[in-house]
């Protein structure tokens, strides 16, 4: 479905509306570790009507001190960490898809601690406990694209529609259709990794923008 054209802008993201939280139930114990570590769920946000469901991979510690930004294990809603809750945001809104055009979560609603203060990858079981979750915001939203964003979001996605995920980086905006959830999947780079990699990818950022905006469109 091709969408109205969208000029790339500069944008600077605004901390999400609380209003717009999704808590999909009041608690949930399906995974004790992540019970344990946790301070709160980190509920997907955004509106309803959304063209894009952007999944992360799971909540960072995040930062009790901070302002607003404090990351999803202490806002309660996903993708709000100063670092990669901005970024995200951005590149999206500057690849035309702005707040009222993103539903922000993540395929683990926890944060996945490692025993040490920082955040370990979420493990084969957290994921598929989490999953139902995810395909319920998927099924809700319903969608034009869902955006992955790493390894971790995309493998959840991928493990529902039964597809097998073989190297990530020749993933990256290759668009995948979910007849299960009766979407397509376009996967990007982790936005706290994204420096690292545009360079494999032998992008810039303005024409990592402009990539996104082009596949998103034609979705």
């Amino acid at each position: 479905m091709l969408l109205f054209a969208r000029p790339a802008r500069s944008f600077v993201a605004e901390f999400p509306d609380p209003g717009r939280a999704n808590p999909l139930t009041d608690d949930c114990h399906r995974c004790p570790a992540l019970v344990e570590s946790r301070e709160c769920i980190a509920w997907g946000n955004g509106p309803l009507d959304a063209a894009l469901v952007v999944v992360g991979e799971a909540p960072g510690a995040g930062d009790p001190d901070a302002d607003r930004w404090r990351g999803g294990n202490w806002t309660g809603m996903a993708y709000t960490a100063r670092h990669s809750g901005r970024r995200v945001r951005d590149l999206l809104a500057d690849a035309g898809y702005g707040p009222d055009e993103c539903y922000f979560t993540n395929a683990v609603k926890c944060f996945p601690a490692d025993g040490a203060g920082s955040n370990r990858e979420p493990t084969a079981t957290e994921r598929a406990n989490c999953r139902p979750y995810l395909v319920e915001e998927i099924e809700r939203v319903d969608p034009v694209a869902v955006v992955t964003t790493g390894k971790h979001a995309t493998r959840s996605v991928f493990d529902h529609e039964g597809i097998e995920l073989d190297g990530f980086l020749d993933s990256v905006l290759d668009p995948v259709a979910c007849p299960a959830l009766g979407t397509t999947a376009v996967p990007l780079l982790h936005p706290s990794y994204q420096e690292v990699w545009l360079s494999r990818l032998d992008l810039t950022r303005e024409e990592y923008v402009a990539a996104i905006r082009r596949t998103l469109d034609d979705c």
